[in-house]
């Protein structure tokens, strides 16, 4: 029977590195995973491209895209709308791809309440001082702005980590990449994630049993 695929959540205070992990492990692995690109209402940043990082909309074709259903989860986040197209996600499970989302936590919050078999990761930081130091050490965003995402992480992202099932810091970036690979390789296993090849198990099981209750006894 084929696998359907696993449905794995990235979320992380903004500087802790998700997105480089995300990338670096389409790249080493590739053809293993379908990563699902965000909708987002935020500028994009220098080097990005739409439809690579994220398909950069309007508010208004945003909101156009809540009413029709179009999106699996969404989420406001710092003046921004984010969210999931939820048609290509649906798509790559049923052939058997692992995909991968990288989204806020209130987004990842209501995946859990949809997929609740979704594998949900957190990326930290090893401190928060270092934090601090790669929001600064990006170079894109005003003073104001940082500000905004450090409370933003103190009020709203830190008081969710006990919600997800798997944290992971990001202290040396190709051991981070080998333990998100662990984490995802370990989930495949988990019976609540194999359900139809549980279930067809237990029915083709039980049919064989049948038959040779009714197989006539041998003297």
């Amino acid at each position: 029977m084929k696998r359907k695929g696993c449905l794995v959540v990235i979320s992380g205070f903004s500087g802790a590195g998700k997105g480089t992990i995300v990338k670096k492990l389409m790249k080493q692995y590739e053809g293993e995973y379908a990563l699902s690109v965000s909708m987002t209402t935020r500028q994009p940043r220098p080097g990005e491209v739409d439809g690579r990082e994220y398909f950069f909309v309007t508010k208004e074709r945003f909101e156009q895209e809540i009413a029709s259903n179009g999106l699996l989860e969404y989420a406001g986040y710092v003046d921004n709308y984010y969210g999931t197209p939820r048609k290509y996600v649906e798509e790559k499970m049923a052939e058997g791809k692992d995909v991968i989302l990288e989204i806020e936590v209130q987004g990842a919050k209501q995946i859990k309440q949809i997929f609740p078999e979704a594998v949900l990761l957190f990326v930290t930081t090893p401190s928060a001082e270092i934090l601090k130091e790669r929001l600064v050490g990006r170079g894109t965003e005003s003073e104001e702005k940082i500000a905004q995402r450090l409370l933003q992480a103190a009020t709203r992202e830190a008081p969710a980590i006990p919600d997800y099932d798997y944290l992971i810091v990001n202290d040396e970036l190709d051991e981070c990449i080998a333990h998100v690979r662990s984490v995802i390789e370990s989930a495949r296993s988990a019976p609540m994630r194999r359900r139809d090849f549980v279930a067809q198990f237990m029915k083709d099981l039980r049919s064989f049993a049948e038959r040779e209750a009714r197989k006539p006894e041998q003297v």
